[in-house]
């Protein structure tokens, strides 16, 4: 991506702790492109919130807007209010139809542990410390997007299916996006399937495995998703990138969080062959929404890495992760980073404090 000086952001707050984290990134953005590049920001609705206003989880109009920008940040999406609702109309239905529609089919979600954070996870310091992981999730195939699904009353009774499908194409690129991204960093990636029980994890390994030969300066290396869950949390030092499909890496990336502390610090990039979609990977969080509690760094984080990845703009992306580090050094905790005894930071207090140094 070649250096942007000026570009369109569409925002979707989502729902839950979306608005709060997104209001805190909006002034982080403003600041960071202060002077440095023309940013115009674009407003939107998804999830319950479109629900709410529009009766479904994104409008082909929102979809329309999300071309037509060059990057979209979004916060999250669901709770309790809308369970009750039919699945096609529930609001991750409208983050599920926004990847469709952007075509990011490679969800890239860092795993690092902050040196300031070490002792906030619940895992040891001798077995994190270093960790440095790159998780390259497939985004728009396999069991989330496979067909036929729903449900159906046999003789036996109700049942209810979906469909692990994934075509050469699919797993190919993802593939290559992995080792491409290897190649940037220490050259190892560890390819996570269930081919021991599935027939769609024996065609990924097949695949994958076929790739790797345009790829011979990068080592690879197969695992069954149990395993690698396990060496998660065991000896997570010894990953450099996982490369898996939708449902395992949606999995994989919510456990290797609390390698980093808290999944309230992980950001993630969603990229194809356009606009890239750019969120953190914590949920709603419905339950603390509103109480000035939620930790905004990820939602940051993933700004920074909108500069990087979409604007082409590392300049403003080292900014951003600098100001959120220095942040931590000067001791600000929120609560779900917060030790014993250590002051608990608000959700806007901390944003305020990353964006005061941002400007420097």
């Amino acid at each position: 991506m070649g250096r942007m000086n000026k570009a369109r952001i569409l925002l979707l707050p989502g729902d839950g702790i979306g608005p709060e984290v997104m209001s805190v990134a909006r002034k982080a953005l403003e600041v960071a492109a202060a002077s440095r590049m023309n940013i115009e920001t674009v407003d939107g609705l998804i999830g319950g919130a479109s629900i709410d206003a529009h009766g479904v989880p994104i409008t082909d109009a929102q979809l329309k807007a999300a071309r037509r920008c060059d990057a979209v940040l979004l916060g999250a999406v669901g709770g309790p209010a809308w369970k009750d609702i039919p699945h096609n109309l529930r609001p991750e239905q409208g983050l599920l139809d926004l990847r469709q529609t952007l075509g990011v089919y490679a969800n890239l979600r860092p795993i690092s542990v902050f040196p300031q954070l070490v002792d906030s996870s619940p895992l040891k310091r001798q077995i994190i410390e270093g960790t440095d992981i790159m998780i390259v999730r497939e985004l728009i195939g396999g069991i989330y997007f496979g067909k036929p699904r729903g449900e159906r009353t046999t003789a036996r009774g109700r049942r209810a299916f979906d469909t692990e499908v994934y075509y050469q194409s699919e797993i190919e690129r993802i593939a290559r996006t992995a080792f491409e991204t290897a190649r940037q960093r220490r050259r190892k990636v560890t390819s996570v399937d269930k081919a021991n029980v599935l027939a769609s994890s024996v065609f990924w390994r097949e695949i994958v495995t076929k790739v790797h030969r345009e790829y011979s300066d990068v080592k690879l290396e197969h695992m069954y998703v149990d395993n690698c869950a396990m060496q998660i949390v065991r000896d997570p030092r010894q990953f450099d990138v996982i490369c898996t499909g939708n449902m395992f890496g949606d999995i994989l990336s919510g456990e290797a969080s609390m390698v980093s502390g808290s999944i309230g610090m992980l950001a993630s990039a969603s990229l194809g062959k356009g606009r890239g979609l750019y969120e953190p990977i914590h949920g709603s969080a419905p339950d603390i929404a509103g109480r000035d509690i939620a930790n905004p760094c990820a939602m940051i984080l993933s700004l920074a890495m909108m500069f990087r990845h979409s604007l082409g703009r590392a300049d403003i992306a080292d900014l951003i992760e600098k100001a959120v580090s220095k942040a931590l050094s000067q001791g600000y905790r929120t609560a779900d980073i917060a030790a014993d005894g250590e002051a608990r930071t608000g959700t806007r207090q901390m944003g305020t404090v990353i964006a005061g140094l941002i400007q420097g």
